[in-house]
């Protein structure tokens, strides 16, 4: 037992013997000097391959930068390719002070960005603040996806699209009404809904007060046939002036003169008479009830005349630059899909609903075929035509809340950030009042990606300045 005892102990001491001599003597790992890191923690770094002690991930070799002139650390540095650009320094994004005079990682791990001259230039005298213009090979244009389009002048039309309500013609609107006490006898139209023509009878009314009327009249007449060959002529002018005044009466009452002439031929009141319908239409409204005693004013029927309809549609209130009177509208209905009515704005009411946040405005349509009844939902669009502009997609706007700005499309792959004014919105596009002339190109697409880099870049190169120059990346 004790001989084997001793064989692990001197076993164990040769071990470790081998081990201080590989980390201290002729290990490569130690001789070569590579750096391992974490790339969750890049603060943290060991001379040796191995597991981050904070998160156990595999740490990972740091790649030395190659030198800017000549060679560096044993590795010969990359010369640009003729027509390359030559950047000015490289900067640690995450530390832009810091600047460097060859590429590589800085000591955070992070890939150092290389600063070229005209954004160097730029970043003092940008067109848009906190960014500036960027350069962009082709090959990275079409990695990223870039397109671009020219700013042309065209015709700008809008539609407004929204949803309306069939109403009334409020100015075919009529009510029926006495203007006499009475009692109705009889109902001819005893329903709402009921079509009615322009001569129909509605009721017939017994008045007293009617009556007596009548009976006035036919003691005028009476009086007026004997006096009117009287030698006298003022007995005569007298008499004719009586049954003037009485006829005019009746007349007041909307009697019709037919109904004069027959009680001038008859000689004799009638008991009750007829009220006729003076307008054609529907009975949209009924309060005439069989016995009811009736005081003048008091409303029998309301008639509305289909033959015309309004549409009330609600549009926003954002939308209301684009609304204008006589603009042409179209209307469809939900149940009857093919059929289009055409219509013009009339009307643009002068409150806006509370709740909704809208604005009535009045469409008129014909409706010969009475298809079109009060109360139908309906789907409207307003064209609004809004005349000739320069206009740009909406994919080549940014908009940051308080400006908005287009990527200019410059010679030699350059994006120069520009603000504009914009004005109506379209449905694919922006009005562009200010920030662009004709036949300038925009960027249409990749142009967040152009912006972030612009803001960065324009954010390092201002850093910068108050940084102090140092050597090739690494720890």
């Amino acid at each position: 037992m004790r001989p084997n005892r001793r064989f692990a102990a001197l076993l164990a001491a040769a071990l470790t013997i081998g081990l201080i001599l590989t980390g201290c003597g002729g290990g490569a790992q130690k001789a070569s000097g590579d750096v391992y890191y974490c790339p969750m923690h890049p603060s943290y770094t060991s001379d040796r391959p191995g597991e981050c002690p904070i998160c156990n991930m595999a740490l990972v070799k740091r790649e030395e930068p190659a030198a800017a002139g000549g060679e560096h650390d044993g590795h010969a540095a990359a010369k640009p390719a003729p027509g390359e650009r030559k950047p000015l320094y490289w900067i640690d994004a995450m530390n832009p002070t810091q600047r460097y005079d060859r590429p590589g990682k800085a000591p955070d791990g992070m890939d150092l960005v290389p600063v070229y001259p005209e954004e160097a230039a730029n970043a003092g005298g940008a067109s848009v603040e906190g960014r500036i213009t960027v350069t962009i090979s082709p090959e990275r244009q079409q990695h990223i996806g870039v397109t671009t389009e020219v700013v042309r002048r065209r015709p700008l039309a809008r539609t407004l699209r929204t949803v309306g309500r069939v109403a009334y013609d409020e100015t075919r609107l009529q009510h029926v009404h006495t203007k006499f006490e009475g009692y109705l006898e009889h109902l001819y139209v005893d329903f709402t809904g009921a079509p009615v023509q322009r001569g129909d009878k509605l009721v017939e009314i017994y008045s007293p007060e009617l009556l007596a009327t009548q009976q006035e009249y036919l003691l005028a007449y009476r009086a007026y046939e004997r006096l009117q060959g009287s030698e006298f002529s003022d007995v005569a002018s007298r008499s004719r002036d009586l049954l003037e005044a009485a006829g005019q009466r009746l007349l007041l009452w909307d009697i019709r003169p037919e109904e004069i002439e027959q009680l001038q031929r008859s000689g004799a009141p009638t008991k009750t008479l007829t009220l006729y319908s003076p307008y054609s239409g529907y009975v949209v409204q009924k309060l005439a009830i069989h016995g009811m005693r009736v005081m003048p004013g008091d409303t029998l029927y309301d008639i509305a005349d289909l033959s015309r309809v309004w549409v009330l549609a609600d549009v926003y209130e954002y939308e209301l630059p684009y609304v204008r009177l006589n603009q042409v509208a179209r209307m469809t209905l939900a149940y009857m899909p093919g059929r289009t009515w055409h219509g013009r704005v009339t009307y643009i009411y002068p409150s806006v609903e509370e709740k909704t946040r809208t604005v009535k405005v009045r469409l008129e349509l014909a409706n010969p075929e009475r298809t079109l009844k009060p109360d139908m939902f309906a789907d409207v669009e307003i064209q609004a035509d809004l005349g000739s502009a320069l206009a740009v997609p909406d994919s080549a706007v940014i908009t940051t809340g308080t400006r908005s700005l287009v990527f200019v499309v410059l010679s030699g792959g350059r994006f120069e950030p520009r603000i504009v004014e914009t004005g109506a919105r379209l449905p694919n596009a922006f009005e562009v009042k200010s920030g662009l002339t004709d036949g300038e190109r925009v960027v249409t697409s990749a142009n967040f990606l152009i912006d972030s880099e612009a803001k960065m870049k324009a954010a390092i190169s201002g850093m910068a300045g108050s940084g102090h120059a140092g050597h090739g990346g690494g720890s």
